[in-house]
């Protein structure tokens, strides 16, 4: 257990892992991305719900008040949660109601699927920023996602991404005004179809 992340079994079959630290915004350091990779990893074939326990924010990306070092760190533990999210067998399902920054919006990114409500948002920091740090960026994803035009506008620009347009980028698969019963209800039909759904 970690005392900024809510792990929880639905009785339908699925995991809800929530990030919980809200007086940081979901700020990642390294204890809590070697967290949600351990529940990531745990139980690899149950639909995963990824979330946040304050609707008000998915993920502000790395904490800028830990070290250089730890930051870069945690950029690395940002592509090793991304890659065990893309190949996991059991499906990883993002629930954005609030924005995604960085290493959060690669996290989302990374998911299976992405529901989101109307307040959520995508950013991707580009180079340079924080200035003189060399964080993941998350660009080896957005290509594929969203084309290398479009990939290099976002990480280079830095600009919020509304999830209207995330919707028509690809970038979300469904925008609702709550996100959290309709992905209930995807993760759980999913796990009453049992492995490989």
């Amino acid at each position: 257990p970690h005392p900024h992340l809510a792990v929880e079994t639905s009785p339908a079959g699925y995991r809800w892992v929530r990030l919980s630290r809200p007086e940081r915004r979901n700020a990642l350091d390294v204890s809590l991305l070697r967290a949600v990779a351990d529940a990531l990893a745990a139980e690899p074939g149950v639909p995963v719900l990824l979330a946040s326990a304050d609707p008000r924010v998915f993920c502000a990306g790395a904490d800028l008040t830990i070290t250089d070092a730890e930051r870069a760190a945690v950029s690395d533990l940002v592509y090793d949660c991304c890659e065990t999210i893309i190949t996991r067998p059991g499906p990883v399902i993002a629930v954005l109601t609030g924005p995604a920054v960085g290493g959060g919006a690669q996290l989302a990114a990374a998911s299976d699927l992405r529901i989101a409500g109307p307040g959520a948002r995508l950013r991707w920091t580009g180079p340079g920023f924080p200035p003189g740090l060399d964080l993941a960026v998350g660009a080896w994803l957005l290509p594929d996602l969203v084309g290398r035009a479009t990939a290099m506008d976002l990480v280079l620009t830095g600009r919020w991404l509304e999830a209207a347009e995330a919707l028509t980028l690809g970038l979300v698969n469904l925008v609702c005004d709550d996100p959290e019963p309709v992905a209930a209800a995807i993760a759980a039909d999913l796990a009453g179809r049992g492995a490989g759904a």
